[in-house]
């Protein structure tokens, strides 16, 4: 297994990767939406904090050699089902392929956020 880092993403806030290879894969741990060099949440809606999440994981796609085209499943996880509309309008504008998908609502997210999304993509090696 490869670990992937990349510094234009946020460092893991606990003991995991920001996303590991094996097999060809790319499995990325769960992104909120926090500013890469601040480390601070960036946003206090549902877009604006999608959009930060979807450019902090394009990143993470980028340094493993892979990119939003070749996601085959996503992740996502809600505060609350409400922000469904417009998760969905940053989600489309990153994610054009329309891979597989489970979005979900949740009772509470790390740092209190509104979202977190975790991709396995496949690596063209």
């Amino acid at each position: 297994m490869k670990k992937i880092h990349t510094e234009k993403a946020p460092a893991a806030i606990g003991p995991y990767s920001q996303a590991v290879v094996h097999n060809g894969v790319l499995y990325t741990s769960g992104q909120v939406p926090l500013d890469p060099v601040t480390g601070e949440i960036v946003g206090s809606d549902i877009q604006s904090q999608a959009n930060q999440v979807l450019k902090n994981l394009e990143q993470i796609l980028k340094e493993a050699g892979t990119n939003f085209s070749k996601v085959i499943k996503t992740t996502c996880f809600l505060a609350d089902m409400k922000d469904f509309a417009a998760f969905n309008e940053a989600y489309a504008s990153y994610i054009t392929e329309k891979p597989a998908r489970s979005c979900v609502a949740v009772k509470e997210l790390p740092k209190q956020v509104l979202v977190e999304v975790e991709v396995i993509a496949a690596i063209e090696e």
